[in-house]
């Protein structure tokens, strides 16, 4: 086994209680299938390929999940494990199962939240590979106040700040392991509070730990209502996922009836070319392809100054004779203020498809002396593919450097070319 390989914990020893349910929540129907199958089928068709994959759960259930694993032909990613009376004991097991030795990483992730999307994986890959932490996190909504027994107000904290956190949380294989050491000394000495995350396991053994971003349908299935939410989410994917089938099909039956004539296929295609430069500062997130790259500096910008997306849309629209981005979304248009280019990337697609346009390919060319982007392109990828609704495989994503010359070799900024094909319905 490879040690540069991730391996899985899923914790799934718990009862459940607020669920209502006379059995562990993770064995309750969600859309045809226990919840817990849905958890483990995301893990094991990742093109990641955890390995291994540890399932921990109460000894009571021990025999369906053996049953589940191997009922799925699962047996040779997936081993079954007992778990412990609290979360942080089944992580123990887990652990203990695995060895320090087995890999590199390993990703913590509750088997009760089935919802997270393979990109929300791959992010979680590339962030701990270059931060050895990588633990999943939305920016809170709604206003948060810390009050009395009484139920009195003390504190609102300010909501910029604050995140709430979900799974997986991955981490180097060697730091967790010293981390749950470290526990359980201070357990020793008399400290009786339970860790709530494995993020607090780490934080009070002082290893730093970063937050990727996360997904809100990534919900924690806890109550009943949490259960109807996560069925009309399956239900909507689906739907998404069956007419994407439908519209490939339809898009290559009239490849095939144009095919008779090259001439009429021709006249039909149209290509664009896009190119876009914003100025690197402190301060700011780095953000290329809808991705949070690591780095001292991000791009200036009125949105998030995603230089990749921006060449793109360019070319996109080009393409279609359509203008620019400038025209479609003004910079001096509050309404963009930080917008994420993925949205926006999005509504350009929803523009094009109103003329009657449909995306072929796209082909891009990031240039830039630093930082080092090549782990992070297989990401990218997979971002435009989901807002474009076409295959990652035909989306190109390259990075290059200049030598050391100019603007961009001297780190001051980053721009990107980028060219892109369109076809006529």
């Amino acid at each position: 086994m490879s040690n540069g390989c991730c391996a899985a914990i899923i914790v799934a020893a718990g009862r459940g209680k607020r669920m209502g349910a006379d059995k562990n929540k993770v064995l309750l129907p969600l859309a045809g299938k226990p919840i817990i199958w849905w958890t483990l089928q995301g893990f094991v068709n990742h093109p990641a390929h955890f390995q291994p994959i540890l399932l921990v759960t109460s000894r009571e259930d021990i025999a369906y999940m053996q049953g589940l694993v191997e009922g799925n032909g699962w047996a040779e990613r997936i081993r079954v494990v007992e778990g412990g009376e609290e979360r942080m004991d089944s992580v123990q097991q887990g652990l203990k199962a695995l060895g320090e030795k087995a890999c590199k990483w390993v990703a913590v992730h509750d088997g009760a939240r089935p919802l997270f999307t393979p990109a929300l994986l791959t992010r979680c890959i590339q962030k701990v590979a270059a931060c050895r932490s990588a633990v999943v996190a939305v920016p809170v909504k709604d206003t948060i106040k810390k009050v009395s027994a009484d139920g009195k107000v003390i504190e609102t904290p300010e909501r910029s700040g604050m995140y709430a956190v979900q799974t997986p949380q991955v981490f180097a294989v060697k730091d967790l392991l010293h981390a749950y050491d470290h526990l359980k000394e201070s357990r020793s000495r008399g400290y009786r509070g339970i860790p709530t995350d494995d993020a607090m396991v780490m934080e009070m053994a002082g290893y730093p730990v970063y937050l990727v971003e996360g997904e809100y349908e990534n919900v924690k299935l806890t109550t009943p209502e949490d259960m109807v939410l996560a069925e009309a989410i399956i239900k909507r994917r689906q739907k998404q996922s069956d007419a994407a089938v439908g519209e490939a099909a339809a898009a290559q039956e009239r490849a095939m009836e144009l095919s008779s004539d090259p001439l009429q296929w021709l006249l039909r295609v149209c290509t664009g070319m896009g190119y876009d430069v914003h100025k690197l500062v402190e301060g700011r997130k780095l953000i290329l392809g809808g991705v949070d790259v690591p780095y001292e500096k991000g791009l200036l910008g009125h949105s998030d100054a995603d230089v990749l997306l921006h060449a793109i849309k360019d070319a996109l629209l080009g393409a279609a004779s359509m203008g620019d981005i400038g025209r479609h979304f003004p910079d001096n248009d509050p309404t963009y203020k930080g917008i994420s280019s993925i949205l926006l990337l999005e509504a350009v697609d929803g523009k094009l498809k109103e003329r009657g346009w449909t995306v072929v390919n796209i082909d891009a060319t990031i240039v830039a002396q630093r930082p080092k982007l090549a782990p992070f392109i297989p990401a990218m990828q997979q971002k435009i593919s989901q807002a474009l609704g076409i295959p990652v495989d035909r989306i190109n994503v390259k990075a290059t450097t200049t030598e050391g010359l100019g603007f961009t070799g001297t780190g001051e900024g980053i721009a990107t070319y980028a060219v892109a094909t369109v076809v006529k319905n």
